[in-house]
């Protein structure tokens, strides 16, 4: 069997890795299989791309596309003008794409023009949120998808409701929480962590990236003062993405608590959320990693695509609002954080289960 894998963007070469690893092991075990590593140039900053490469040991992409930036429009088409050829010359039995980035959809419905069958790994996660680009990816994805592998019952369950062969729907656990558990021990600490005087539990993790809590500086700037005031005794630690240092190099409004650094690699984030003593982000993604390491996680969005983050890990949805943050941090620094766990098969071994249903299936 011909795989080739898609990469995009910073979250897809996180779930790639494990992918990588499972075919490894099938093909040390000799069964016939093959993958071409295609990056798609989505994400061409150094400490967005090239470094997860470098870290979690992915090997040199076999194609980059180098389609770089654009509008949502200009993005897509470049991808699929670009991967179109790339199938061209290179055939394969099947495509496979993770999560729900522009390159996902985009070589998706390529290959499906080319009739190659598409794999899907992470299908069926919805947020119910058409305003976010995410969701038009993921809904477009799964309805062309020969094979789904999801992350949770409710995955798999939102497949169905839409007619989706039960038997392609396939719940094999989290690709994200295989590259966390492969590389645990390998964490470490940033080159900052010793200047900036951090401890264990003494700092909190902010992210934020979507458009409407950074773009406009004078509500990001009230929402960045709300937050460096939920607490007294605890920095801050902001990995800011250039486009908002940009944003807010128009102010010279200074901060208590808040200490601003650049864009981290995956081995240092995952150190720096699992010493923490609390996460906020408007991200999705990085509710599935607080679950599993049990941090405190509070989302800044009205929905979530991973509802079982919430329902039995850490994750906790406050809004959009600061005064609703405000509010719910405020009860948990004086109630604690509550009970949460681990979902269903979340662990470590997702990625071996796709590999061998896809050789089932050859």
């Amino acid at each position: 069997m011909k795989i080739t894998i898609i990469a995009g963007a910073r979250p897809n070469f996180i779930k790639i890795a494990p992918i990588i690893n499972a075919i490894k092991r099938k093909q040390n075990e000799g069964f016939d299989v093959s993958f071409r590593l295609v990056h798609t140039g989505q994400h061409y900053d150094k400490n967005l791309s090239d470094t997860f490469f470098e870290e979690l040991n992915i090997p040199k992409p076999s194609v980059n596309l180098e389609v770089k930036s654009g509008s949502q429009a200009e993005q897509t088409a470049a991808i699929m003008i670009a991967f179109e050829k790339e199938l061209i010359q290179n055939p394969c039995d099947l495509v496979l794409v993770v999560g729900d980035v522009n390159s996902t959809m985009a070589c998706s419905i390529v290959a499906k023009k080319c009739n190659t069958k598409v794999a899907h790994v992470e299908a069926g996660i919805r947020s119910g949120d058409l305003t976010m680009p995410e969701e038009i990816n993921r809904m477009l994805t799964d309805s062309i998808t020969d094979y789904f592998f999801t992350t949770s019952t409710s995955a798999s369950e939102n497949l169905l409701k839409l007619g989706s062969d039960p038997e392609n729907i396939h719940f094999v656990g989290n690709v994200m929480i295989d590259t966390l558990y492969q590389n645990i021990n390998r964490i470490s600490a940033p080159d900052f962590w010793k200047e900036h005087l951090l401890n264990e539990k003494n700092y909190i993790i902010l992210t934020l990236h979507r458009p409407g809590n950074v773009d406009e500086v004078s509500s990001l700037l009230e929402l960045l003062h709300g937050i460096d005031n939920l607490v007294t005794d605890k920095k801050i630690l902001f990995p800011i993405h250039p486009r908002t240092q940009a944003i807010l190099s128009e102010s010279d409004i200074k901060f208590k608590n808040i200490i601003f650094v650049a864009p981290q690699g995956y081995l240092n984030f995952m150190y720096l959320i699992k010493n923490s003593f609390a996460v906020i982000t408007d991200s999705g993604g990085i509710s599935e990693e607080t679950t599993v390491m049990g941090i405190p996680c509070f989302t800044m969005r009205n929905n979530t695509e991973r509802p079982e983050t919430e329902t039995i890990g850490s994750n906790t949805i406050v809004g959009t609002s600061l005064e609703n943050l405000q509010k719910i941090f405020g009860m948990f620094l004086k109630n604690g954080p509550r009970k949460s766990g681990i979902p269903e098969l979340w662990d470590g071994k997702a990625s071996e289960r796709i590999i061998s249903i896809l050789l089932d299936k050859k």
